[in-house]
């Protein structure tokens, strides 16, 4: 299968870079998956799992959450807020911050923004416990 270049990064900084045979990810509109030679593409990345399939056929899932994904001239970018490799995602730390987002939105009294915040946490938390482990 043909290959092509992608490169992952985050605010902390570069995760990933180098040849893939697909990358598949959650945009705000639903997944995309992109191979070589894929047209010319920018969308805004939403809360999902994230599937790279390498060229020795291991295929390395990740958290990812927020950010842009773009491939302009056969390069593909990853920009993400946050994107956690499977074996590195702390699930115990996960379990617990869901339960304080779930015990958050059950408090009747909160704002509009103190409830869209506990959502995120809640989502963001989600998505970390949805990937399988390595």
């Amino acid at each position: 299968m043909s290959t092509f270049h992608l490169k992952i990064s985050t605010p902390d900084g570069l995760l990933f870079d180098g040849e893939v045979e697909r990358i598949r990810a959650r945009m705000i509109d639903g997944d995309v998956c992109l191979l070589a030679h894929h047209a010319d593409y920018v969308s805004a990345v939403g809360a999902g799992e994230a599937a790279i399939a390498l060229p020795d056929g291991q295929v390395k899932r990740a958290a990812c959450i927020g950010g842009m994904l773009s491939v302009i001239n056969g390069e593909v970018r990853l920009i993400a807020t946050t994107f956690e490799w499977a074996e590195d995602i702390d699930r115990e730390r996960a379990k617990s911050a869901l339960e304080r987002a779930e015990a958050k939105l059950a408090d009747a009294s909160l704002s509009k923004e103190e409830h869209r915040l506990a959502e995120s946490a809640k989502r963001r938390a989600q998505v970390r416990l949805s990937i399988p482990q390595a």
